[in-house]
């Protein structure tokens, strides 16, 4: 262990806020040595204000700046962060890197003990919040492990308790139990809106979804742009009305993405060739004014009684902000035009979507500069500008655009700035970012966001359904990789697909092929379901997009539905897979997806294991991935199965093994099976 002193000490008041505060994410421990910059996991926090930090367990501090750790340790184990005096301060646990193998179950006996058991001998720790636990009671042989509830910091409300065991094989148990008034909870119906873990998310174009208000109705309705690309009427009133109707209740739908609302520009920029089209700011992706609630979404009341509706309805509401760039004709960008970035890169190249190779710095188009967020001026104007939206309106958190192409030290100032001034509002945020788990990763921490989008799960699911020759072992890897990276618990959208993507259920079924232009075939053929109206392969495809479907429901982390995918809407990509959205008219497929996919939220929402179990892998071959998810004393065993063919699983559940049917799923919960496929005919 090694202790490094600083010269003051922070308050215990301070320090027992913390303590009872926002469960801090782990440090994810990269090997060898690992800069840990204090801010991302303790954003609010005065660091020149605190006593001293200490690691054990095997880790070491081998140097200290006002607001960085080096750390060294071989990584082997669950290491512990303590700051503050005595080690009587906040604790962040440091996770060694690999997943989690679950070997731990755990018990309760309900209003006194948790009871943990291992298949074989580990070293264990818990917390509640931020604060170990010292009450743990462990057997001679270091498998069983006895916690009196009673003895643990009884914190009035939502709080979680936390479990890391780990023994020469790594890391053995990451186990996440939230609490009410200091008692696990042990039923969904105590869960709320602002239980993380326990959101469904559905994604909304704002334009493309319903028009509640014509009046507000302001097309450009130019020759030079083509109607697929202006705007179709959707607007604020029109999500109101349909959270009035029950739409989101009844689908299961407990948070809601809104796309972009500041102001965009009211004449059209960007060329396409083929057609020759331009094109209007219908997506709200080209911001002209960063605080000013575009004319054709909505007002200002509207969008409180949107806010107000959905609050009542037990439904969150989460902002897209875009703060990367902004459109060249912005006033802000016209008062100070050096905040871009240089559109020539030094070697006289074009700084236009060089998505890697200049991803802080490129240009998405010409008409929307990126800011030079690397600049602290820059950076602190429009941190100030993105929280008006949290400061004025009672949004429950944001989706952010573009989270790869902003620098770090944003996401730094923003969430410093948003959890110190707003520090009793339950806020969420998701990211945008494409690339590997590490870069993902870097942006998930208590410091920066709650989360992203986990493309990668998202990308390698897609291929294993729906192309031929693809194993499952690939995305039970994937799903493995993920877990390492983002722990047992977190919570990563799992996507059915964006407005950026072509609708999985139109490459599913072949009337897109995976190697075509895909945003060219929306653009010059009609795209359906399948590429020759044959009913069998129409019939296979929804099965192929429901077991996406099936999968982001009973995985970890927080499944996301793009509008429409409920149903199984086709379409390429953009702007093909921005129809405008329908509430009616279903075909007999559409119609019984959609009741299947509201199964699917229903049985997330009521089965603890699959909002807050550890995650198991039991079985996986070429075509079947077999998983179990386990809360306390109750599991939820799932099989999926991408081949044409019936498969018996061999998984023994209460004496029997699973049947699947093909392109098909299977999830056994307490004391019933349910298999929604095998219905169809």
């Amino acid at each position: 262990m090694a202790v490094a002193l600083l010269t003051a000490c922070v308050g215990n008041a301070e320090l027992k806020k913390i303590a009872v505060g926002e469960p801090i994410l782990p440090i994810h421990y990269q090997g060898d040595t690992m800069t840990v910059y204090l801010t991302d996991y303790l954003p609010s926090v005065d660091l020149s204000k605190v006593g001293n930090y200490a690691v054990d367990n095997g880790y070491e501090l081998v140097g200290i700046t006002t607001d960085s750790l080096l750390l060294c340790g071989t990584g082997d184990n669950v290491g512990l962060l303590h700051v503050g005096n005595n080690r009587k301060g906040v604790v962040i646990p440091i996770l060694p890197k690999g997943k989690a193998a679950a070997t731990v179950d755990a018990t309760y006996n309900y209003n006194d003990n948790v009871v943990l058991h291992s298949k074989e001998p580990v070293c264990l720790v818990g917390l509640v919040q931020n604060t170990l636990v010292r009450h743990i009671q462990a057997s001679e042989d270091s498998t069983t492990f006895t916690l009196d509830i009673h003895k643990i910091p009884q914190i009035k409300g939502r709080s979680y308790l936390r479990f890391y065991a780990w023994n020469e094989h790594g890391l053995q148990a990451d186990m996440l139990f939230p609490l009410q008034d200091g008692l696990p909870v042990t039923f969904s119906g105590q869960l709320n809106r602002h239980d993380p873990q326990a959101q469904v998310l559905y994604s909304i174009l704002i334009d493309r979804f319903y028009n509640g208000n014509p009046d507000n109705d302001a097309p450009l309705n130019r020759p030079d742009v083509d109607p697929r690309v202006d705007y179709q009427g959707g607007d604020l009133a029109g999500i109101t009305q349909k959270i009035e109707s029950g739409f989101f209740n009844d689908l299961g739908i407990n948070t809601i993405w809104i796309s972009p609302i500041t102001q965009n520009p009211t004449d059209a920029w960007g060329q396409y060739h083929d057609p020759d089209t331009r094109f209007s700011g219908y997506h709200g992706y080209w911001p002209i004014f960063n605080t000013k609630i575009d004319d054709r979404m909505g007002t200002d009341e509207e969008l409180r009684k949107l806010l107000a509706t959905a609050h009542e309805h037990q439904i969150n509401v989460i902002l897209d902000y875009v703060a990367n760039h902004m459109h060249i004709n912005s006033p802000t960008l016209q008062a100070h035009p050096d905040w871009i970035t240089d559109s020539i890169l030094p070697d006289g190249r074009r700084n236009f979507e060089l998505w890697d190779e200049a991803r802080l710095t490129t240009w998405f188009d010409k008409h929307i500069p990126t800011l030079d967020l690397e600049r602290e001026e820059v950076c602190d104007a429009m941190t100030d500008t993105a929280l008006y939206w949290i400061e004025n309106y009672d949004f429950d958190g944001y989706r952010h655009d573009a989270c790869k192409h902003i620098p770090l030290n944003y996401w730094r100032m923003f969430t410093r700035k948003m959890k110190t001034r707003y520090p009793d509002r339950a806020l969420w945020m998701i990211g945008e970012t494409y690339g590997n788990s590490e870069l993902i990763g870097s942006y998930v921490k208590s410091g920066m966001l709650n989360a992203q989008f986990d493309f990668n799960i998202y990308h390698t699911a897609i291929d294993v359904f729906g192309k031929e020759g693809q194993s499952m072992k690939s995305l039970a890897n994937t799903i493995n990789e993920s877990l390492s990276a983002y722990g047992m618990h977190h919570t990563m959208g799992n996507i059915s697909g964006n407005h950026d993507k072509t609708r999985f259920i139109s490459l599913a079924g072949g009337a897109v092929s995976w190697d075509e232009d895909d945003k060219a075939a929306g653009w010059h053929r009609d795209i359906g379901v399948t590429a020759d109206g044959d009913p069998d392969k129409e019939f296979d495809a929804y099965r192929k997009a429901l077991l996406l479907e099936a999968l982001n429901f009973t995985i970890p982390g927080v499944p996301c539905i793009y509008q429409g995918d409920e149903y199984g809407q086709c379409g390429a990509n953009d702007p093909d897979n921005r129809r405008m959205m329908r509430f009616d008219g279903y075909s007999k497929y559409e119609t019984l997806f959609r009741k299947l996919v509201s199964e699917l939220c229903i049985v997330r929402r009521n089965n603890m294991p699959l909002l807050y179990g550890d995650y198991k892998q039991e079985y996986v071959d070429d075509d079947v991935l077999a998983f179990s998810r386990t809360y306390l004393d109750r599991t939820v065993m799932v099989a999926l199965n991408k081949s044409d063919k019936y498969v018996t699983v061999p998984v023994n559940v209460r004496g029997t093994s699973l049947r699947v049917t093909p392109y098909g799923y299977t999830i056994i919960l307490d004391s019933n099976t349910s298999n929604p496929l095998y219905i169809w005919d």
